[in-house]
């Protein structure tokens, strides 16, 4: 297989392959009814539709009087008032009807004058001129009859149940959440000389993202052992987490067992570090495998770029400006770099600084002027960084950046 720049995939079209095996990872699952007040984090395994107008009516938001706003004053205030529990009736030609705060309009009304703008004088009332809608929650105007508005696949967060509870609706079919199993790929790991790091950090992601994580453990560099070893895990859960052996070493054999079992999707993703992702689907499983590589900052960020999108359905990068403290020189064109930095405040004076951690004027000095995503993905100081900068471009002090913070990701 030729591994020049030209085989590697731009991360956008690796995202939308990692969503449209998202779809079919979800159709493997199991359904199940929860009420909604506990739907935070569970996936819809149907679409909501409203089954009416919401509100159901129109109705008034401010104490005054219901009126067609289309009709001049003076009006004749009729001899009634309407609370939120009346029937509000029809208005008359001419006429204004005394409503309270939440109480349905009279057919006809199209606006309510607050009392603090209104005069009666006789029986008639003026007022300030109106336009229709005013302080009147339109029948309709929240939801619609017929009206889709969450759809299958959508996760839901605690805000939802407003929505939904609005809607009349008290439980959803969602599906069960995804068991995750973590397999860390290494002799060296295998035998102890050198810490899993990555295991627990994706198990966290995993669980943040709101499914289920299992630590499944290590093998070492072993083709037939690793193989076996997936196998096994492919047929226990719906998703495999491996690390390590993503590269093209002679004992990089992830990629190799992954193409023997089933379908890579892709392998090799234009972003530095993490470039060798890999994805693969093994139908004969009923399983999808992310292989991410095994330098733990590169693991991290690859992992939140390219398969948070898998187990959310989400693929907004929330960001915050920033302005660079240093310039900072790119590797080779053709990459985005996540380049971690720092946030320093300055006390409400501009946007924030970013400093590049890592660079030779940071706390960490792990490179000079160009940023060096080899190295500095295997620093667990690189960990302390706030987010950081996705770039095609080199960067320049005192240019105005978006920061990519770290918890908008996990």
């Amino acid at each position: 297989m030729d591994h020049d720049h030209a085989d590697l995939l731009p991360r956008p079209a690796a995202v939308d392959r990692a969503l449209a095996q998202r779809e079919t990872a979800l159709g493997r699952l199991d359904t199940a009814t929860v009420d909604i007040d506990a739907i935070a984090g569970r996936v819809l395994a149907e679409p909501v539709v409203a089954s009416e107008d919401q509100p159901p009516y129109s109705y008034a938001t401010m104490d005054g009087y219901a009126v067609d706003a289309t009709e001049g004053y003076p009006l004749r205030v009729a001899d009634r008032e309407v609370f939120p529990e009346d029937d509000p009736g029809r208005l008359g030609d001419g006429e204004a009807v005394r409503v309270a705060t939440g109480a349905p309009v009279p057919e006809r009304a199209n606006a309510v004058l607050k009392v603090e703008e209104a005069a009666v004088e006789d029986g008639e009332l003026t007022g300030t001129s109106l336009s229709p809608g005013t302080y009147v929650y339109e029948q309709g105007s929240n939801v619609e009859a017929g009206e889709r508005l969450f759809a299958a696949g959508e996760r839901l967060s605690p805000k939802d149940a407003i929505l939904l509870r609005d809607l009349g609706v008290e439980s959803v079919t969602v599906r069960e959440p995804l068991s995750v199993g973590l397999l860390a790929t290494g002799t060296e790991i295998h035998e102890g000389r050198i810490a899993d790091l990555d295991s627990p950090m994706l198990a966290g992601l995993v669980e943040s993202w709101g499914h289920d994580a299992t630590y499944e453990g290590s093998v070492p560099d072993d083709y037939d052992t690793v193989e076996a070893r997936v196998a096994a895990l492919a047929d226990e859960h719906d998703v495999l987490l491996t690390t390590g052996g993503t590269s093209v070493g002679e004992k990089d054999y992830v990629i190799r067992v992954l193409a023997a079992l089933g379908d890579v999707d892709f392998h090799r993703v234009a972003v530095r570090p993490g470039k060798p992702i890999a994805m693969a689907d093994l139908p004969e499983y009923d399983a999808t495998v992310f292989a991410v590589p095994g330098k733990p900052v590169g693991a991290h960020t690859i992992t939140s770029l390219v398969a948070r999108p898998f187990f959310t359905g989400r693929t907004d990068l929330p960001t915050v400006p920033a302005e660079v403290a240093v310039d900072v020189g790119l590797g080779p064109s053709g990459f985005e770099y996540a380049v971690p930095v720092t946030l320093e405040d300055r006390d409400g004076d501009g946007d924030p600084t970013a400093m590049p951690l890592g660079h030779a004027d940071s706390p960490l000095s792990v490179y000079e002027e160009t940023f060096d995503p080899s190295v500095l993905s295997s620093s667990t100081r690189a960990t302390r960084a706030d987010g950081f900068v996705l770039t095609e471009s080199a960067l320049d002090a005192g240019q105005r950046v978006r920061v990519i913070p770290y918890e908008s990701v996990e």
